[in-house]
């Protein structure tokens, strides 16, 4: 009887060994497969932010920001008078620059910022802080009245649209920009301007036609 209690008692241990053998070996199995999957987790993580990182490279936005410029601030001008176009040959080798819009019919010379020609009331008015347009991805920013009067250059520039021409000469080369954008700001003194800061630009700045409180603002990028 005493033998026989001994051999149930040892097959009892025999099999809590093999059932703690058992759920160590599921429990390492368990911890593997963790292990394993964890570390395919973070290489699909790894690669779909790497993927994702492509994507944003790769992609080719323009880059617009805003910058705020001081200028004075441009009227309908008016005298009564309506001037036609001179037809007197003028001498455009003594401004800095010639601005032409031929779908207007204008063209008009002006002065460096540091001429005291450089004037809204006088001509048509280079904003401080310009660049011409040989240097690369600046802004020309030009401005003028609008109206009847013989001083509102920019009579006719509400007639333009997005995909019109001007020209802008400079030491003796011509610069084509393409109209890429109109928009109007408050009349306040201060423009805000909105550009792609990845081009070459012109601004042009009159008051807005039959609106005292606004102006127009035309953004042109160089082409050739």
């Amino acid at each position: 009887m005493l033998m026989q209690n001994q051999r149930q008692n040892n097959n009892k241990k025999k099999v809590l060994r093999k059932s703690q053998l058992l759920l160590i070996g599921s429990f390492l199995v368990f911890i593997g497969l963790f292990v394993l999957s964890y570390n395919h987790l973070v290489f699909l993580k790894t690669q779909v932010f790497a993927n994702m990182e492509i994507s944003i490279a790769g992609m080719n936005l323009p880059i617009e920001e805003e910058e705020e410029v001081s200028v004075p601030i441009a009227e309908n001008v008016s005298d009564g008078t309506v001037y036609e176009q001179s037809n007197t040959e003028i001498n455009y080798s003594k401004y800095a620059g010639v601005l032409e819009i031929p779908k207007i019919g204008l063209k008009r010379g002006f002065y460096n910022t540091d001429s005291r020609y450089n004037s809204i009331e006088y001509n048509v008015s280079m904003v401080a802080g310009s660049t011409m347009p040989d240097v690369s991805n600046g802004n020309l920013m030009l401005m003028a009245h609008s109206g009847d009067a013989y001083i509102s250059f920019f009579a006719y520039l509400y007639r333009l649209k997005v995909g019109d021409s001007a020209y802008v000469t400079y030491q003796g080369k011509k610069y084509q920009y393409q109209i890429v954008n109109i928009y109007t700001v408050p009349k306040t003194g201060k423009v805000a301007i909105y550009r792609n800061y990845n081009k070459t630009t012109l601004t042009l700045i009159t008051c807005t036609k039959n609106d005292d409180t606004t102006q127009t603002i035309y953004i042109a990028e160089l082409v050739a």
